[in-house]
């Protein structure tokens, strides 16, 4: 295996465990969603969010470095 296909593969697996992550933290904020209507509960809920946020945040840049490394690859550019 060369190192070309070793980094893609690599950049895969990372895109993989973000979007992982990330479906972790959408189902923690949907459970949160269906809690008892207090102010605590919403705090929590709120918190939840801005995680689901960061673990998007993430997914979407280890996205970016995946497609630009194909890129690289396929086309050059």
């Amino acid at each position: 295996m060369n190192d070309d296909t070793q980094e893609l593969d690599q950049l895969q697996s990372n895109y993989k465990a973000a979007v992982e992550v990330w479906i972790s933290a959408i189902r923690d904020e949907e459970a949160l969603a269906s809690g008892d209507h207090s102010v605590a509960e919403i705090d929590k809920w709120e918190s939840a969010h801005f995680r689901e946020e960061d673990a998007r945040t993430l997914a979407k840049e280890a996205k970016k470095e995946y497609e630009d490394a194909l890129r690289e690859k396929f086309f050059g550019f």
